[in-house]
């Protein structure tokens, strides 16, 4: 202490103010009283001023010790305020991920499992791995040459009407595009395959594709395909159609079987459709079928000669053959499922029947 001021009961009296505070608002307003330019503190140190230099520096030194401590004071007090304001804030918005609802999926002895496109997906994999083919993945954006200008399909094309597309950047350099179909993953093989000198190719391609169509029975606007290439010296149209029929009765079982339709695909010719048993009316007709007992399930053909122009691949020495269908439709045959928008609604009762 010193003269009549008692430095150690302002700052007992600061300390007290502070520990009391106990929200940001209230740290602040009491910072205000004990340490702001009306504070006791901030008072004494404008007195100093009038007092002799002996006692101004007593005073002085006292005073700076005081505020020292009072700072000192207030900043771990803000530090222990808001760590508690932080955690009451986080354990009010914290998810609970133990609850459940008794008979759902999520209750006690139930575990979650692959969508039913995600199993069919590996089970074609596994069908076609049985084969002979290997596995091969490749982007979802793509650019227009992979997409359509490799695939014979040229900007004036009038191939192009048969694809409603989702464009990204349309321009120069490159226009690019979520991809229509999964038939750019051949254009990768191909460049590659005469980049590294591997041919010949025997590869199954399967991937989301993403068209403007409007969803109904038998479509959506975001599916999943399966594309098939083989180049080898020597492949005819005859190995494309054993190779069909041999998937769809390895697949589907032996009551089922294909037909080839004629059809015209830009990279391939000839072309064809492929078709299937309706597995919900054995052929019998019923609606997803349009009454017809089959459904188309893609396409296919001999890879044509300006494809394989495109990526340098000699088509005198080459031949080989292409085809596509949908996992979804795939799906929707084998086990019976009547409407294909079943598989995009997220229905537990439905999903927890695969």
């Amino acid at each position: 202490m010193t003269g009549a001021l008692d430095v150690d009961a302002l700052v007992d009296e600061a300390r007290g103010a502070i520990e009391a505070a106990d929200s940001t608002e209230e740290i602040r307003h009491v910072a205000a009283t004990v340490s702001g330019k009306k504070s006791a503190l901030a008072e004494a140190s404008r007195a100093l001023g009038s007092m002799d230099p002996e006692a101004r520096k007593e005073l002085g030194r006292e005073l700076h010790e005081a505020r020292t401590t009072v700072e000192e004071l207030l900043e771990s007090r803000r530090s222990e305020i808001r760590f508690a304001e932080l955690s009451a804030e986080m354990a009010a918005s914290r998810l609970d991920l133990t609850e459940y609802v008794p008979g759902t999926v999520a209750g006690p002895g139930s575990r979650g499992h692959l969508h039913l496109v995600s199993q069919t997906r590996d089970a074609l994999e596994d069908v076609f791995v049985g084969m002979g083919f290997d596995v091969a993945e490749g982007p979802e954006i793509e650019t227009d040459w992979y997409n359509f200008g490799a695939l014979n399909i040229p900007p004036a094309h009038p191939a192009r009407g048969m694809w409603d597309t989702f464009y990204l950047h349309l321009g120069e350099p490159e226009s690019t595009l979520l991809r229509t179909h999964t038939s750019p993953v051949q254009i990768h093989l191909m460049e590659q395959a005469v980049l590294d000198g591997t041919l010949p190719i025997h590869s199954v391609m399967p991937g989301r594709c993403y068209r403007r169509d409007t969803p109904d029975a038998r479509h959506l606007a975001v599916f999943h395909q399966i594309e098939g290439l083989v180049v080898d010296r020597g492949i005819t149209f005859a190995d494309l159609a054993g190779t069909i029929e041999t998937f769809t009765t390895a697949y589907f079982g032996p009551d089922i079987h294909s037909r080839l339709r004629p059809a015209y695909f830009p990279f391939t010719e000839p072309s064809a459709e492929f078709e299937v048993t309706c597995a919900i009316c054995h052929g019998g007709g019923c609606r997803t079928c349009s009454q017809t007992g089959w459904i188309e399930l893609g396409g296919c053909g001999m890879v044509d000669p300006a494809v394989f122009a495109s990526v340098g691949i000699d088509a005198d020495d080459w031949t080989g053959f292409a085809f596509g269908f949908g996992i979804d439709r795939c799906a929707q045959m084998r086990h019976q499922i009547a409407d294909m928008r079943a598989l995009i609604e997220n229905d537990i009762r439905f999903l927890r029947q695969f």
